[in-house]
């Protein structure tokens, strides 16, 4: 597996997702559930150490009620 390195970018979009997650009152394992994806790729998305792809971002932002640009 590749490493990469975290961008600045990267922990910004990260922090957003937390936080619309959050004001949602949905939690990791719960937004989880919802989209499909694992509770440990949400963490490492919201930490910054891994980018979704579009269709991942466009099954969150469904999830969480908000436009895809609200997440950056």
């Amino acid at each position: 597996m590749e490493i990469r390195k975290v961008t600045k970018k990267d922990i910004q979009f990260g922090r957003k997702l937390q936080r619309v997650r959050k004001k949602t009152g949905i939690t990791q394992e719960k937004l989880s559930e919802l989209t499909g994806l694992s509770t440990t790729f949400i963490g490492l998305m919201e930490t910054g150490r891994r980018k979704p792809s579009l269709e991942s971002l466009q099954k969150i932002a469904s999830k969480l009620k908000v436009n895809i640009k609200e997440l950056f």
